[in-house]
C-alpha cells in the first residue's frame, strides 16, 4: 500500500513539473504556443490559463494529502526494541571524567613587598 502511495507522489510530482512548465509567467503559456491568439480553441485563451492554474493547485493540495498519509500508511518502524538501544543499556555506565588530575598551584604572593 505504501509503495503504492509513494508511485502516486512521484507521479503526480512528474505531471506538477509539466504542467508548471506549460505556464508562462508573462500569461502567453500553453494558449500562444498552440495557435491561442488570434483562434478560438477549445478552453480559449483565458480558460486555458485558468485550467492550468486550477490544475497546479489540485496536483499540489493532492500531493500534500498524500504525502501526509504517508505517515499514517507506513509501518511503524520504532515500535520494537532495538538491539543497539538493549545492549547499550546492558553496559556499565562509562566512567566519568577524569577527577584525579593534577591542579596547579598557585604561586604564593610575595609578601616582601
Amino acid at each position: 500500500m505504501l509503495g503504492v502511495v509513494i508511485g502516486l507522489i512521484i507521479f503526480c510530482s512528474i505531471l506538477l513539473v509539466i504542467v508548471v512548465l506549460a505556464q508562462n509567467s508573462k500569461g502567453g503559456g500553453l494558449s500562444s504556443q498552440f495557435g491561442g491568439s488570434g483562434t478560438s480553441n477549445m478552453f480559449g485563451v483565458k480558460k486555458t490559463g485558468d485550467f492550468l492554474e486550477k490544475t497546479t493547485w489540485v496536483l499540489v493540495a493532492f500531493i500534500m494529502v498524500l504525502s501526509l498519509s504517508t505517515n499514517f500508511i507506513a509501518p511503524d518502524v520504532n515500535s520494537g526494541s532495538s538491539k543497539v538501544l538493549d545492549a547499550a543499556s546492558e553496559q556499565a555506565p562509562a566512567a566519568g571524567p577524569a577527577t584525579n588530575l593534577p591542579t596547579e598551584e598557585k604561586p604564593a604572593a610575595d609578601s616582601a613587598k
